[in-house]
């Protein structure tokens, strides 16, 4: 896979500490605007890259890329996979993929049309202890009742209660808790049981958006419930009860460290830091151009984002 990075932003920056670890991956460009110019040549210095470009189109028209990161704030996730997917690139798009279905579902055929992979970037669904509860829920007995938190007191808080409003608090930008922390509370349960019957959002409203909230997943014979807050602080921990035992996911969602089953607790991810495992195997799909996991994928980001819409429209 020959990368190029679109963004320059923290998960950059995260991501690129462990981008050597990724087999058959190599980092070949990084774009972004020209004020990223200095941060992007820092970037290139420290981390070997070997070309940078103030302008996303360029990246995309280069000959010795075949994958676009898309690593933008939410609100340009769209604009700019469509983009790098008309170009005939594959497309890594970090989470929230974008904004509703009928966006997904746009990118998903230009992508089939060149014949490229779309995929989105959420850590949990690639960790090896996310594969380790899935096994697990057959001994549990009927699950009843789940409930997933994910309270981290944001350091961006404490400027936007002063009335600056940075991207993660900008709701035109995709900000708020419900797409920036619940997203992975969402990503876990659609991934563990599916996409609910039926969707409901309580949530804490200031300045015009979400700073926290509680977001409730109603299934035939099970209720979950997915906690976010951007405005506190408090313990990230899962938790799924069923009729024979119950599960403890230790720790917050988008890393799942462990997990505790039947009184023991267990780590099965084979690396330290959440990104590996699933650059890993977006590396393996992009090499095998493996359709069959690509749209097995695109459908779990397709059910997530039906849920995003209904907790939307049901607040």
């Amino acid at each position: 896979m020959k990368l190029a990075i679109i963004g320059a932003g923290k998960i950059v920056h995260d991501f690129l500490t462990i981008a050597d670890q990724i087999p058959d991956l190599q980092v070949v460009a990084i774009a972004g605007t020209p004020n990223d110019e200095s941060t992007l040549k820092d970037l290139q210095g420290k981390y070997g890259i070997q070309k940078t470009y103030l302008d996303a189109q360029l990246a995309m028209q280069d000959p010795d890329v075949d994958t676009i990161y898309v690593a933008v704030p939410n609100s340009l996730h769209f604009t700019i996979a469509q983009a790098a997917l008309t170009a005939g690139k594959n497309v890594i798009c970090e989470k929230p993929f974008v904004n509703t279905r009928q966006e997904a579902e746009a990118l998903k055929q230009i992508a089939d049309a060149k014949g490229v992979l779309l995929l989105e970037a959420i850590t949990n669904q690639y960790l090896e202890n996310f594969t380790a509860i899935q096994q697990a829920l057959p001994t549990l007995g009927p699950v009843r009742i789940a409930y997933f938190n994910y309270s981290q007191y944001s350091s961006r808080y404490d400027a936007f209660k002063q009335g600056t409003i940075l991207p993660a608090f900008d709701p035109q930008k995709g900000g708020g808790a419900l797409m920036d922390l619940n997203i992975y509370n969402i990503h876990l349960a659609v991934g563990l049981f599916g996409e609910p019957a039926s969707v409901s959002y309580a949530p804490n409203i200031q300045r015009g958006v979400d700073t926290s909230g509680i977001l409730s997943l109603q299934y035939p014979n099970m209720q979950v419930v997915c906690i976010a807050a951007k405005d506190a602080d408090g313990p990230s921990i899962g938790v799924i009860e069923g009729e024979q035992a119950t599960l403890t996911l230790n720790g917050a969602p988008n890393t799942l460290p462990s997990v505790t089953i039947h009184g023991k607790t267990l780590n099965a991810n084979h690396h330290t830091h959440r990104m590996v495992a699933e650059f890993t195997r977006f590396a393996q799909m992009i090499a095998e151009h493996d359709t069959n996991a690509c749209d097995q994928a695109f459908e779990h980001s397709a059910a997530v984002l039906d849920v995003l819409a209904q907790a939307r429209n049901n607040k």
